[in-house]
């Protein structure tokens, strides 16, 4: 397995992310912080948040979109997107309507990722297909279709129905090898984890253990 012994190496890996609807803007500031000293790739927060977090750090910001559900209709989602990158996100977590996965209805999902892809632009966009809830097969089409819709990275999961699995990360790569970048998130909260998943394949870790993981010895 993959060996990074070098912490900022590591966080170079790490969306570090809070996304609870609970937290307070100590709690982002916070995140912020670490983020900074740590050298995390990214914080990874609800749109609200956005703009407290482009003041705090200078890591990337990544928001998400239509989360958790996915359900949103594409015009909230367009303008959800907009709305963040006009914030200051450089990065947008966009749950796909898996609806569309499920009704089979492909043209529509590719509608949706194409038109968000432009809203969020010069913003990159990652796919959050929930792969907890699809057959292999449907992983397969979602993934192409994120691919041919012109998103940056394939993403696994929410982390609210499962997480990203070994069997998943392998899959996605299999599928977009080289012409699409992937996340592996959802249950993530060791070194081991993480290794293992960047040893598979994926260039980003989504995580809220993210100091846990690069200096366990100080939790």
């Amino acid at each position: 397995m993959l060996e990074i012994n070098d912490p900022r190496e590591l966080a170079g890996y790490i969306d570090h992310t809070l996304l609870k609807s609970d937290v307070t803007k100590e709690d982002i500031e916070r995140l912020c912080q670490e983020a900074n000293s740590y050298g995390f790739v990214s914080v990874c927060v609800n749109p609200f948040w956005v703009p407290v977090a482009r003041e705090h750090t200078r890591s990337r910001v990544c928001a998400v979109v239509g989360f958790p559900l996915g359900a949103a209709p594409l015009e909230l989602k367009i303008k959800e997107a907009a709305y963040c990158v006009r914030e200051g996100a450089d990065e947008i977590d966009m749950v796909m309507n898996i609806s569309y996965v499920k009704d089979n209805n492909f043209e529509a999902l590719k509608k949706e990722i194409e038109e968000v892809v432009q809203a969020s632009s010069p913003a990159k966009v990652k796919v959050i297909l929930e792969t907890a809830l699809l057959t292999d097969e449907e992983k397969v089409k979602a993934a192409q279709i994120a691919v041919s819709a012109g998103a940056e990275f394939v993403k696994t999961s929410t982390g609210f129905f499962g997480g990203a699995t070994k069997e998943d990360v392998e899959l996605l790569k299999k599928t977009v090898g080289d012409d699409c970048l992937i996340k592996a998130s959802g249950g993530i909260r060791t070194k081991k984890q993480a290794l293992e998943f960047i040893s598979l394949g994926a260039s980003r870790i989504g995580t809220s253990s993210g100091v846990k993981i690069v200096c366990p010895e100080e939790q």
